[in-house]
Order: structure tokens, then sequence, then C-alpha cells
């Protein structure tokens, strides 16, 4: 069995110019490789539920150190994003990025994009991204 460090991991999205790799500032990853609806299609007289499968609704959470540095800094990227009336490619790579390593990608919307300072703690940054469509699964080039 495989088994790779969350330190290759590898998240980019695009700003409106390139994509760009905001994974030295991600302190953790939620709601990735993909989330789908369920509907419940239980019938009368039976002991258990059944679900039929319906739409992908993945939200990706990122929880990030906050950082205004010039070209890849969270605040850069998503300040940049944060009124778009278009969506954004998004790509994540579990394993790093090298050709053959599995890649999840899609297009998403920046649905919140928060900083809530604590005392005593490092500044931080929060973002949600709502994916538009579905996710879809393969490998980097």
């Amino acid at each position: 069995m495989a088994v790779f460090p969350s330190s290759d991991a590898v998240f980019q999205i695009n700003d409106g110019t390139t994509l760009r790799d905001i994974s030295p500032y991600i302190l953790s990853i939620d709601g990735l490789p993909v989330t789908r609806e369920l509907k419940d299609a239980t019938g009368l007289n039976v002991l258990g539920r059944a679900f039929y499968p319906t739409l992908q609704n993945t939200v990706i959470t990122l929880e990030l150190l906050w950082s205004k540095d010039a070209s890849v800094g969270p605040d850069l990227v998503f300040g940049a994003i944060f009124d778009d009336t278009a969506v954004r490619a998004w790509d994540w790579g579990p394993e790093g990025k090298v050709t053959g390593d599995i890649k999840y990608s899609g297009n998403c919307w920046l649905r919140a994009y928060t900083t809530p300072t604590i005392v005593g703690d490092l500044l931080k940054a929060h973002v949600e991204l709502q994916v538009d469509g579905v996710v879809t699964r393969g490998t980097y080039a």
C-alpha cells in the first residue's frame, strides 16, 4: 500500500491570470475529492433506509495562513476573485503534481473568505469554494 505524506499535496486555483499554487499557506483542506447528495428512496414496510445518488455538491474548505505575499499569498489570490462573476479553475493533487500523480479538478465560486483573528494565534484565513459542476479525476501530465 502506497502512503503519501500530506506535505506532498498541492492545491492550485486560477486567480484570473494563471493557476496559483497556494499549497505553502494551506493548513488543512476538507471536502475533497467529492460530496454528492443522496435522496431518500425508502419504501414502506422495509427494515432499513435506501438511498438514490443524485448530484455532486462539493464545497472545498481551506484553512490557510494569511499572507499578502506578491503573486501567491492567499489575500492576493482570494482578494482578486472575491467579486467574480465567472467560475475559477482549481486542481488538487493529494500525492503531488508529478507526471502520473492523481489530480482532481474543476471550477468553483468563492463562497466565503474570512480572516478570523484570535489573540495569541497566527493570523489565518478561512475559505469556502463551491464547486460548479462536477469534480473530475485524472492525472497530471
